[in-house]
C-alpha cells in the first residue's frame, strides 16, 4: 500500500513551452503597460554592494490588498494594447490575472486569453515591462490560436453537462475546441475528488484530466508551547494575518465546521486526545507560514490579496492525508492512524498553503512534469518554513513530513537530498519522469533545490545527515537556502506558466537568478550547476 501524499485546487492546464520574445511596441503601449501597479519605490543607496541593489531592486514589492487589485485593474484597461503590441490576433483577448512589481520598476503581469470569448487552456503568458520600457513575454505556448468553427459538433456527456464549460485546448499541439467538465466524487483514501476533463468538441475523445484537489499560548503536539494569534472572547482568529481562522470538522467531511472557542486563551495540551491541540499546530503553522512569506518574500497573503485561507482540522475518522482546495481556499487536515497522528506538522502546514500560492501564480496543472513542479514547490517552501520558524521542537531539516510518522516506522514521508530513498521518486529528470505520480516526479525539483541550498556530498545540518549525490558526479557548491528559495519564487511569481515542465523550470529559474544577482553571477551558475546535477540541461 502506498503512503498518503498530501494532495490543492485552482491549477489550470495548459503545457509550457516558455519563450521571451521582445518586440517593439507603440510608447502608448509601453505606458498602458507600465503603469500596472504604480508604486513609489527608492533605490537602495550609500554603502550596500552592487549585488544587494540588484537583489532589491529585483525583490517584489508588498501590495496591499487594494493596491494589487487597482494594479490589476488597470492592467486590464491596458489589455487591449498589450494583446496588440504581442501579437495576438483581433479574434484573442487578454484577462489580468495577477500583476507583480520589482522594486527596481520592472512589472510582470499574469494574463489569461480569451478566444472568440472562449477561454484558451494553455494560453497564459506573463508580460515583463521594465522601467525603461524593454519588454519581454513567457508564454505557455507558441501556437497560433485558431480553430476552424467554435460550434461543437459533439455535445458534453449528460452526467457531466451542467458543469460543462466550452474552451479552446492549446496545451497540446494544435489549439482544438473542447469541453471541460469536473466530475465530483470521494478518492480512495476518503479525499474528495474534484476531476477535470477535456474531450475534443469534434470527436469526443478525451485529450487530457486532472485532479484539482491536491495532497499534500498553544500547547502543540509537534512544535511544543507556541504563541498563537487569537482574538477577543478567545476564539482561534488571527486578525493580524488576514483572519485566518482554524475551525474543528469533528469527523465530519464537508462544510467548514465550527470555529475553536475557548473559555481561555489556552489551546491543547500537547496530546492528540485534545481536539485543541491539532488546532494549535494548524493555527501556528498558518501563521508561520504568513510570516514567512511576508517578511522573506513581500507577499501579502497566499493570494498577495491579504486574505487570509482558513483550516479544517479533524476531517473523517482517522482520515490520513491532508489537503488544499483553491475552491473553498483553506486547508484540511485528517487525525492519522488511529486518530492519533494528526497531519498537522509545520512542514506539512507550509506545504498545503504553498499549493494555494502555486494556485495562484503560476497555475501549474497537477499532473506529468508540471504536476511534479507543482508538488515540488509545496515541498520546497514548507521545508523553507520549517527552517524559518527557528523552532526548537522541530527543526529545520530538508525531509518531508518527518513528524507525522505516516509510514509508521519513523521515517519521513520524502527526502529533498536523495529522493529516491522514498522507494519511488526519482533522483533525476529523465523522459519518463512525467509518468510518475506528481508527488514522485517532484523528486527532480526538490533535489535541485537541496543541492543548489546545501551543495553535494555528505555533510550533518541540525543533527540530521545528508549524503546527495549528482547525475554527473559533478560537485555542485550551495548558495544558502534563503537565495535558493528567492530565486524559486521568482521563477514561479513573474516566470512560470501553467504547464512549466523541468527545461521551462530551468529557463525560469536562470531568469530569476539573472534578475536577482546578475547573469554573470556565482548564483546563476550554482543554478545551472544543479539542474545539471539532477541532469536538466
Amino acid at each position: 500500500m502506498k503512503p498518503p501524499r498530501f494532495i490543492s485546487e485552482g491549477a489550470r492546464v495548459t503545457r509550457q513551452q516558455s519563450s521571451r520574445r521582445t518586440s517593439r511596441t507603440t510608447a502608448r503601449a509601453a505606458a498602458l503597460i507600465a503603469s500596472a501597479a504604480m508604486v513609489v519605490v527608492g533605490v537602495q543607496t550609500g554603502s550596500a554592494s552592487a549585488d544587494a541593489q540588484r537583489e532589491a531592486g529585483a525583490t517584489a514589492l508588498v501590495l496591499s490588498g487594494a493596491q494589487r487589485a487597482a494594479a490589476i485593474q488597470e492592467a486590464q484597461g491596458g489589455a487591449a494594447a498589450t494583446a496588440k503590441a504581442i501579437g495576438l490576433s483581433d479574434q484573442e483577448k487578454l484577462v489580468a490575472r495577477d500583476v507583480v512589481k520589482d522594486a527596481d520598476g520592472t512589472v510582470h503581469t499574469r494574463f489569461e486569453r480569451t478566444y472568440q470569448g472562449l477561454p484558451v487552456l494553455g494560453g497564459d503568458l506573463v508580460v515583463h515591462q521594465k522601467k525603461n520600457g524593454a519588454r519581454s513575454t513567457t508564454k505557455g505556448t507558441n501556437a497560433r490560436i485558431s480553430v476552424a468553427t467554435t460550434k461543437a459538433a459533439v455535445a458534453p456527456a449528460a452526467a457531466a453537462a451542467a458543469d460543462a464549460r466550452k474552451v479552446i485546448w492549446a496545451a497540446d499541439g494544435k489549439p482544438a475546441l473542447a469541453w471541460e467538465t469536473v466530475v465530483h466524487g470521494t478518492q480512495a483514501d476518503g479525499t474528495p475528488s474534484e476531476r477535470h476533463v477535456i474531450t475534443d468538441a469534434t470527436s469526443g475523445k478525451e485529450l487530457y484530466s486532472y485532479e484539482a484537489i491536491e495532497t499534500g499560548v498553544g500547547n502543540t503536539q509537534y512544535s511544543g508551547q507556541v504563541t498563537l494569534g487569537t482574538s477577543a472572547g478567545y476564539t482561534l482568529t488571527d486578525a493580524t494575518r488576514g483572519g485566518h481562522k482554524t475551525y474543528n470538522l469533528n469527523g465530519g467531511t464537508s462544510g467548514t465546521g465550527t470555529l475553536f472557542t475557548n473559555s481561555t486563551d489556552t489551546w491543547g495540551n500537547g496530546s492528540a486526545s485534545n481536539p485543541e491541540t491539532a488546532a494549535a499546530d494548524a493555527h501556528y503553522g498558518a501563521a508561520v507560514t504568513w510570516d514567512f512569506y511576508k517578511n522573506e518574500l513581500g507577499r501579502n497573503g497566499i493570494r498577495g490579496d491579504g486574505v487570509a485561507a482558513y483550516s479544517r482540522v479533524h476531517y473523517g475518522n482517522a482520515y490520513v492525508n491532508a489537503f488544499w482546495s483553491d475552491q473553498c481556499f483553506c486547508m484540511t487536515y485528517g487525525d492519522g492512524t488511529n486518530n492519533t497522528k494528526p497531519l498537522t506538522s509545520l512542514d506539512v502546514a507550509g506545504h498545503e498553503m504553498s499549493h494555494g500560492l502555486t494556485a495562484s501564480t503560476a497555475g501549474l496543472n497537477y499532473r506529468r512534469e508540471s504536476g511534479g513542479l507543482n508538488e515540488a514547490t509545496s515541498d520546497i517552501f514548507g521545508t523553507s518554513v520549517e527552517f524559518y520558524a527557528n523552532n526548537a521542537s522541530d527543526t529545520g531539516d530538508y525531509l518531508i513530513g518527518e513528524k507525522i510518522d505516516i509510514r509508521g516506522n519513523g521515517t519521513p514521508l520524502r527526502y529533498m537530498d536523495k529522493p529516491s530513498k522514498d522507494g519511488n521518486s526519482a533522483d533525476y529528470w529523465s523522459s519518463g519522469v512525467g509518468r510518475l505520480d506528481v508527488h514522485y516526479s517532484s523528486g527532480p525539483a526538490n533535489h535541485f533545490f537541496y543541492l543548489l541550498s546545501e551543495g553535494s556530498g555528505a555533510k550533518t545540518l541540525n543533527g540530521v545527515s545528508y549524503n546527495s549525490p549528482t547525475y554527473d558526479g559533478s560537485t555542485v557548491t550551495g548558495i544558502g537556502r534563503q537565495k535558493a528559495y528567492k530565486i524559486w519564487y521568482k521563477a514561479l511569481t513573474t516566470y512560470m506558466t501553467s504547464s512549466t515542465d523541468y527545461a521551462g523550470a530551468r529557463a525560469a529559474t536562470l531568469s530569476a537568478a539573472t534578475d536577482l544577482y546578475g547573469a554573470g553571477s556565482a548564483e546563476y551558475t550554482a543554478v545551472a550547476s544543479a539542474w545539471n546535477a539532477v541532469n536538466v540541461k
